[in-house]
């Protein structure tokens, strides 16, 4: 499977002011990772790990799904459809939940 490459340079972009970032290919796609933490990715869509706490809150926003991947539900992640990361700043607010949980585990 190959990822949208669009996404992940915007994800770069916004990655940039954070430090602790890597990139690794995992779920057929590319993930960000903060200390060692998945964050989020991108496939077709954006991925976003916010944690089981946050996970209702996040599919209560717009465009968020559940994250069905290989038809196993994962309860801490949620896909983003494009079109709730059409600004820089819904892209940006996605990517900081993804780091908020990221960020409060402890570093690897």
């Amino acid at each position: 499977m190959t990822y949208n490459e669009t996404v992940a340079e915007r994800l770069r972009e916004t990655f940039k002011s954070y430090s602790g970032v890597t990139e690794r290919r995992m779920f057929g796609g590319l993930t960000f990772l903060l200390n060692g933490h998945m964050c989020c990715g991108v496939v077709r869509e954006l991925m976003v790990r916010v944690g089981p706490d946050a996970y209702q809150e996040a599919l209560g926003q717009p465009c968020a799904r559940e994250m069905n991947f290989i038809g196993r539900l994962l309860k801490e992640l949620v896909y983003v459809a494009s079109e709730g990361l059409e600004s820089d700043q819904s892209l940006r607010g996605w990517v900081d939940r993804g780091a908020r949980y990221a960020l409060s585990l402890p570093a690897k």
